[in-house]
């Protein structure tokens, strides 16, 4: 799952590396989305900065552990030669059977190799009912 484009990114290219991500991501395999990273990436999510390959690993398995039938959907929202911004909504499935959607914005800052230095997430997560679910569908659009 190496990430294959480099910058400066037009609209196709940016598309298509949210859609690696987006892969990525749905494998639930912290090493098949390190492969989108820096070795010294930064995630910037609200209070908490995760710094570094080993506690992005070590948070997304954690994640992954509580996270049953996780499913992401990731959209195209702007680009710049050194930075792409998504919208992204995902669902999952807790120990206790609850099932939660979230929704939020990113933007991605990359480095000249192409790899996520910096990734700023915004996201709110909600209960919703098993049959609320919208990620299972195979066409699902999050505009």
């Amino acid at each position: 799952m190496k990430p294959t484009l480099l910058q400066p990114f037009s609209m196709e290219t940016a598309k298509k590396k949210i859609k690696q991500a987006q892969e990525a991501w749905n494998t639930k395999c912290p090493t098949n989305v390190l492969t989108h990273f820096s070795i010294q990436s930064k995630w910037h999510k609200g209070p908490l900065l995760i710094e570094g390959h080993k506690a992005i690993e070590d948070y997304l398995t954690d994640k992954w552990n509580k996270e049953e039938n996780y499913q992401l959907k990731l959209k195209y929202m702007a680009h710049t030669d050194m930075s792409i911004a998504v919208q992204f909504v995902y669902e999952f499935k807790t120990d206790d059977e609850l099932w939660y959607r979230a929704y939020g914005n990113e933007t991605w800052e990359l480095d000249k190799n192409g790899l996520i230095q910096n990734r700023f997430i915004r996201v709110n997560d909600f209960p919703i009912e098993e049959e609320e679910r919208v990620l299972h569908l195979e066409h699902v659009s999050i505009s």
